[in-house]
């Protein structure tokens, strides 16, 4: 499926259009009742078979996960060399600029994988380092209601999950959700889960924590964050212990 957005201007004042083609999607299918459906988002240059892999093997069996792959696209923080990405990235750190363009582009896509489940299945994201920011963006989105580019934002989301990851547009999130009641009630009922290891050399820890620490001062009240003191850039079975634990609390999640 191809998504298309603004970039940057072109000549004689028209604006150029980014194309947003994405991958191959992996699904896991629920091997018992069908109870949540969950959109996991790989991290950079990675793509969903991976963590498809992963899903399968976790005793969560009321899960459906669907397991997208980013589009190719150039990356600045590369040089300009294409790389699967949710959205370019210039730099990790906390002055580095948002690509609005790309993340309204995968949230966007995200929210059409979760657009045909049944009424009666509860939805979440999660997902990896760059997969886990596009998560928590969704997260904001679904608080307000829309996207950055003003389209709605319509899955009814009750869990996020981001690990080793960062929350974008954070210095602009007070500001938009000020005074905003219906966004405010959203965003102090959604559960969100932040995971990060100390040891990250990829995405520093303190990206992380402050990321958990700006969800829960702007109203994300049911904002959790665990950190794993000799954890490096991926994952390891007690991670993933605790966001099992965590899905089956927050999903409600009943047997086979």
């Amino acid at each position: 499926m191809s998504f298309t957005g603004p970039s940057v201007a072109a000549s004689a004042g028209r604006t150029a259009r980014r194309a947003f083609d994405f991958g191959r999607t992996y699904v896991v299918r629920p091997k018992g009742k069908h109870q949540a459906t969950i959109v996991w988002l790989h991290g950079l240059g990675d793509n969903g078979n991976s963590w498809s892999t992963l899903l399968e093997t976790l005793p969560l069996p009321n899960i459906k996960w669907i397991c997208p792959t980013a589009p190719q696209q150039p990356i600045t923080l590369f040089g300009g060399f294409p790389s699967t990405a949710w959205f370019d990235v210039s730099d990790l750190s906390e002055n580095s600029s948002d690509d609005l363009d790309g993340l309204d582009a995968s949230a966007t896509y995200v929210a059409s994988l979760l657009a045909n489940e049944p009424s009666d299945i509860k939805l979440g994201i999660g997902g990896f380092s760059m997969g886990a920011a596009t998560s928590l963006y969704s997260a904001t989105c679904y608080a307000l209601g829309k996207y950055e580019n003003g389209n709605q934002f319509s899955p009814n989301l009750s869990a996020v999950v981001g690990l080793s990851g960062w929350l974008p547009c954070a210095k602009s999130l007070s500001n938009k959700l000020e005074g905003k009641d219906e966004a405010a009630g959203r965003a102090a009922s959604l559960p969100i889960l932040l995971c990060h290891g100390k040891g990250d050399d990829v995405v520093a820890y303190k990206f992380g924590e402050k990321s958990a620490e700006k969800l829960s001062s702007t109203g994300f009240r049911d904002t959790t964050f665990k950190s794993y003191p000799a954890l490096g850039h991926y994952t390891i079975p007690e991670e993933m212990d605790e966001v099992c634990a965590w899905l089956n609390a927050k999903l409600g999640l009943q047997g086979m």
